[in-house]
């Protein structure tokens, strides 16, 4: 197989992470004769910096271009003072719309091993295999008008949620699609004992459900799904929202692994290439320190592996080399227990591409912690 991935590792941590899971794909290819072709493109505070806007046309060409696309993370205090409209986060807004990335695939599976790094218990987050999927070109983040005016003398500010009907259904059909290839089950979450857009979405739920008899529906309210994500997380499979709910409880969900450093995510389009990126932010304080987690950027190169080449042996593959080299005790800083030994950002790369390239390297790793 042959595929050409856009990368653009954006700003801070993710030039490190992104590096990461290009080495690890590049060893998919070796081990199962792919070849990946990599391209480079700039997004955010380094696309401001080197062309003064947060998303260049070239990047743009460059990623319709493509097959699928990695990204890092964007973003930092350098630039929280430049004009709103070219601050690195409308790069990543921008590209969703270019992109038509309607839905955002966020999975949350719990690692044995690292169980004590949540500060959740065990009896609780034992077992936890849920998918946050979240609408991604709509409702507050885009609506017009979103900006600040003068009421009556007094300084005032509205943003606007914003969704087309259509626009809801057909993120919602997506995760009931999903439901039922998993344990046939969809929680929509909404507000709508306050929101109007919220009472049309559950009203679109129900519609597309009665599409998929198989798959049971439930309705949950934003704040109690809150409460239940930390109390009882167990209870979800696919978990369908909007876009502010989703952004906000896919990071609450990140504590049941124990670091935002495990979560990656795919974003769909309906006929383009799909873009993954770890959920994480750019972390300028750690960046160009080597200790950044890549397991989230690895992670997401197996989703796209999966969902976008349809090459689920190696995508299998690739997220058992990342279990087997958490259960023999290799661990990031956000990860680590007490006293329990760091392992560098390049060093987790080094072992997860060595277990993928050789099943010796299973008894290196474990003669490592003896």
């Amino acid at each position: 197989m042959k595929k050409r991935i856009a990368v653009l590792p954006g700003d801070g941590i993710g030039k490190e992470v992104a590096k990461g899971a290009v080495e690890i794909l590049q060893a998919v290819g070796e081990r199962y004769n792919h070849q990946f072709e990599f391209s480079y493109g700039m997004i955010g505070g380094h696309a401001i910096d080197e062309k003064g806007k947060p998303l260049p046309e070239e990047t743009i060409q460059l990623c319709k271009e493509s097959d699928a696309i990695l990204l890092g993370a964007v973003g930092g205090p350098k630039w929280d003072q430049v004009n709103p409209d070219i601050r690195p986060e409308r790069g990543l807004l921008q590209i969703r719309k270019e992109l038509n990335l309607y839905a955002n695939l966020r999975p949350t599976t719990y690692f044995e091993s690292l169980a004590k790094s949540s500060p959740l218990k065990d009896e609780v987050i034992q077992g936890v295999d849920l998918l946050m999927v979240r609408e991604l070109t709509g409702g507050l983040y885009f609506g017009q008008p979103s900006e600040r005016m003068d009421a009556n003398g007094e300084s005032a500010v509205v943003d606007t949620l914003f969704y087309k009907k259509a626009e809801m259904k057909r993120v919602i059909e997506k995760a009931f699609a999903l439901a039922e290839k998993r344990r046939k089950k969809v929680t929509s979450i909404d507000k709508a004992n306050v929101l109007e857009s919220s009472r049309m979405w559950r009203e679109t739920a129900e519609e597309v459900a009665k599409d998929y008899p198989h798959v049971y529906l439930e309705h949950m309210l934003v704040d109690n799904a809150a409460m239940q994500m930390v109390t009882n997380p167990k209870q979800f499979d696919v978990v369908v929202t909007e876009n502010m709910f989703g952004d906000i409880l896919s990071d609450e969900a990140s504590v049941l692994t124990g670091s935002l450093g495990m979560l990656p995510s795919a974003s769909l389009s309906e006929n383009g290439p799909y873009l993954y990126e770890p959920i994480h932010g750019s972390a300028p304080d750690i960046a160009g320190k080597n200790v950044a987690n890549p397991l989230a950027m690895i992670l997401s190169a197996a989703m796209m592996l999966r969902e976008s080449f349809g090459l689920e042996t190696e995508a299998n593959e690739v997220e058992r080399a990342v279990k087997q080299v958490l259960d023999a005790g290799f661990r990031t800083s956000d990860i680590a227990e007490f006293s329990q030994q760091v392992t560098s950002t390049t060093e987790m790369i080094a072992e997860v591409k060595a277990m993928l390239l050789d099943n010796e390297a299973i008894m290196h790793i474990m003669g490592a912690y003896a």
